[in-house]
């Protein structure tokens, strides 16, 4: 029998943790005892598990190359165009045949799709954290109706001050101006209290999560 890939087996324990629902950590929560518990499970599972319960879309990439595969596949299946990625770091893998990309912001106005990295992956809210000091700025996870986000396993922490602390470290010196925790598809219920999707953002979220621990 054929032993299966670390992706395989990754992938088999994601797709399960999204079937099978888990218990109230906090049946009885006390006033006295902790308010989060150490989850037991791998990060990479967990933020699959939070990310999907908010209407994130999530996939998991063994390689740069098996991102740039899924990416291709989502493109033609969805039929984006007007895609806008202005991060060198993606670029200088993601320029391939096949993929096509508005590198600069012309005709911005029309983009479609924004396709970033982040700082840091929050695992136990499902949480993506950005700033405005990478390449992207201020305005491409935030205009196009569509985000899709590319960040490595190593960015993975459990909780908010985790990140924080990522991000201090990432930038030690210039703390940037901006720093955005995302929770899902902007969503807002103002309106006779129904749910709308993309009412202030992206109306939908993908992460490619890369494993870069390997």
């Amino acid at each position: 029998m054929r032993e299966a890939t670390p992706k395989e087996r990754m992938l088999k324990k994601i797709r399960k943790a999204l079937i099978e629902k888990t218990e109230n950590p906090h049946p009885k929560l006390e006033e006295t005892g902790p308010i989060f518990t150490q989850s037991n499970e791998l990060l990479e599972i967990q933020f699959a598990e939070e990310f999907s319960k908010i209407n994130g879309q999530f996939l998991f990439a063994e390689s740069k190359e098996q991102c740039i595969d899924d990416l291709k596949q989502i493109i033609a299946e969805r039929k984006w165009t007007n895609i806008y990625c202005w991060e060198k770091s993606l670029l200088d893998w993601l320029s391939v045949d096949g993929l096509s990309l508005e590198t600069n912001d012309t005709s911005f106005e029309e983009a479609n799709v924004g396709i970033t990295t982040c700082d840091a992956l929050v695992a136990r809210t499902g949480s993506i954290i950005i700033t405005n000091a990478s390449e992207a700025g201020r305005r491409l996870s935030i205009y196009p109706h569509i985000h899709v986000v590319i960040a490595y396993t190593s960015q993975l922490c459990n909780d908010i001050g985790d990140a924080l602390r990522i991000v201090q470290e990432r930038y030690p010196n210039k703390m940037p101006t901006m720093i955005s925790t995302t929770t899902g598809p902007s969503r807002t219920a103002d309106i006779e209290k129904t749910l709308v999707l993309g009412a202030h953002g992206p109306r939908e979220i993908f992460v490619i999560l890369i494993d870069d621990q390997v």
